[in-house]
């Protein structure tokens, strides 16, 4: 008997992320360009199987997500970190390849201990895209990266590569192209004694409508130009538009407006709609004569999905999909009130559904103390 799939669960669809790894095999094969997973944004490594084919391996912002990316997707590591610890460097040493360091300090520090590794270092080119502050890499005091150039060059004979990690959701061409001009003319003297570089992520390349030949040729330009190995760090491009969080209706109250209440949270299970202040992707028709607020079931006053426009009334029971919900919602699930955690369900290639996890009780508990 098949087993009732019970909301709420993420369900992702390995048929659409292949339309995304297609889109990036092309890219790879034109322009000779690596591309590594960012596992900040993704990281259900029951779907590694399918993307290991199309990408070069992961890269990562900590310890855990470094042996997560050699031990479940194995291919290149690249290891990177805000500020690394004392202890952590000898087992990262363990499963990377290539290892990053944010500041000329940090480089300084454990350059002995990582010098069998190729070492990068990340680098502050004062440009970015960005729509929110709290994303922008190149924000007033940011502490992501070296601004001082004078202080690269006392370093460049340390390192084999750099990171220029400057994009935050950036669907537009123009700019990107723009602010690479900037890079390559403001660093050339740096880049060019380097073996290569990372354009890091948040460019939306496998967006419908992107201009990826022109991307492609930019790209090509400016490895050509330096003469670097490149690498780009995608999540959301990798898995845009792959994943419903799948919930149900439980309720419905009513206070000025009607509010559908679903068995999800913002605050638990799309944290990123409540960091950003943005509605969740939700089907709605402009012409529906039902508006209801979705919201969720924590305790937080704010917990909103927002408000949407419906064909017919809502009711208990009916199934409401939220669009877009692979990327930074599974890394940041948290047991917020102890709600029910969303399970994991992959429609893999041959349509066969497998439900990859559900969470328990029992999870909940030992996640305290």
């Amino acid at each position: 008997m098949k087993k009732i799939l019970e909301t709420p669960y993420y369900f992702i669809d390995e048929r659409k992320i292949l339309r995304n790894l297609k889109k990036i095999e092309w890219l790879r094969k034109i322009t000779g360009v690596k591309v590594v997973l960012a596992l900040k944004c993704f990281s259900t490594w029951s779907v590694f199987g399918l993307i290991r084919e199309y990408l070069d391996g992961t890269t990562s912002s900590s310890l855990y997500e470094t042996r997560l990316g050699y031990e479940k997707f194995g291919k290149e590591t690249h290891a990177y970190c805000v500020g690394y610890k004392d202890n952590e460097i000898a087992e990262i040493k363990k499963y990377a390849n290539k290892i990053i360091f944010n500041s000329v300090s940090q480089l300084k520090r454990f350059y002995k201990q990582v010098s069998n590794l190729e070492i990068g270092i990340r680098i502050n080119p004062l440009v970015s895209y960005s729509q929110y502050d709290l994303a922008d890499p190149a924000r007033k005091y940011s502490r992501l990266g070296v601004v001082d150039k004078q202080e690269l060059k006392q370093v460049v004979n340390l390192i084999n590569g750099a990171m220029f990690h400057f994009n935050c959701e950036n669907d537009n061409f123009e700019n990107f192209a723009q602010n690479l001009d900037v890079i390559a003319e403001k660093y050339e003297d740096i880049l060019t004694k380097l073996d290569w570089v990372t354009l890091g992520g948040g460019i939306y390349f496998t967006k419908k409508g992107y201009p990826l030949r022109k991307f492609a040729k930019k790209l090509k330009q400016f490895a050509k130009q330096l003469n670097l190995q490149l690498y780009l760090e995608p999540g959301e491009s990798v898995i845009t538009e792959t994943t419903e969080l799948v919930t149900t209706v439980v309720d419905i109250v009513h206070n000025e407006i009607d509010i559908a209440i679903i068995d999800a949270s913002t605050e638990a299970h799309m944290l990123d709609l409540l960091i950003y202040r943005t509605p969740a992707k939700i089907k709605s028709f402009p012409t529906g004569k039902y508006k209801y607020m979705i919201a969720g079931r924590s305790c937080l006053a704010g917990d909103i999905f927002g408000i949407y426009n419906f064909r017919r009334k809502l009711k208990v029971g009916d199934i409401i999909r939220i669009q877009d919900a692979a990327g930074y919602t599974m890394v940041k699930k948290n047991w917020f009130n102890g709600l029910q955690m969303p399970s994991i369900v992959v429609k893999r290639l041959n349509g066969n559904i497998e439900i990859i996890r559900e969470f328990s009780y029992e999870d909940y508990v030992y996640s305290l103390s």
